[in-house]
């Protein structure tokens, strides 16, 4: 599509790490705001969603180069080539999950309150990210007559990028009906994995950047279906909890 938007001077801009500050722009200005309205400083949010994004993109990229080993060997200067795309969501939760988990304890602030109010807006992000890999041309669909002609890939593509984009909206939304009604600790954050898993395991279906591994799914699928295992068992319990 367009992977470069423009050229200022020596300077290129990249439509992958444009969407990625929008997204994060965008996403820790409501944050900031919802902050507010729940009595949470919101210069700790802000200086917590930043620092979280930072280590959440090493992860992603970490576990995108690991599952793309052969290619990166081969091509070692692409690994710090971001602006081409390539991240991986589960290593950006795992990552970004755990640095906030540690950053709140030692702040000594309840973990799931914190994450209750940021993931709807994360969600939202990811919404607009996955607008820059539309452009980018990375995370591409299968070849389909009914798809969208892709430049850098010379092939007709099921334009996985914004069906997964429309998908997100819809979790945002759904988070933010939740949010906004009484709810527990917790419950905001587990379910926007559990939906988001579930995303991800239908959607991969459609995409031919990820190979196989055996009953015809991939490493992502499988991530999947471990990760929402896990969530909605958590879920559960959370929802029967007395206190």
């Amino acid at each position: 599509m367009h992977p470069e938007l423009c050229k200022i001077g020596p300077f290129t801009i990249y439509s992958f790490g444009l969407f990625l500050m929008l997204a994060f722009l965008v996403a820790a200005g409501l944050v900031r705001r919802q902050a507010k309205k729940e009595n949470i400083n919101p210069d700790f949010i802000f200086n917590l969603s930043f620092l979280t994004f930072l280590v959440a993109i090493a992860g992603a990229r970490f576990l995108y180069v690991l599952s793309n080993l052969r290619y990166y060997a081969d091509n070692p200067i692409e690994i710090i080539m971001l602006q081409h795309g390539g991240l991986s969501w589960f290593g950006g939760l795992i990552f970004g999950v755990a640095f906030a988990a540690i950053y709140l304890k030692k702040k000594k602030l309840p973990a799931y309150k914190v994450l209750d109010l940021v993931v709807p807006f994360l969600a939202l992000a990811q919404a607009i990210g996955r607008i820059g890999c539309f452009l980018n041309g990375c995370c591409y669909g299968r070849a389909s007559e009914f798809g969208v002609y892709f430049p850098v890939h010379k092939a007709i593509l099921i334009p996985t990028q914004i069906y997964s984009s429309l998908a997100l909206i819809v979790i945002f939304v759904v988070l933010r009906i939740i949010q906004k009604r009484p709810h527990k600790a917790g419950e905001v954050f587990f379910t926007y994995i559990v939906l988001y898993c579930t995303k991800r395991f239908f959607m991969e279906f459609l995409r031919a950047d990820t190979a196989k591994l055996f009953f015809d799914l991939s490493l992502f699928q499988i991530f999947s279906v471990i990760i929402f295992s896990l969530s909605f068992i958590k879920l559960i319990l959370i929802k029967k909890a007395k206190n």
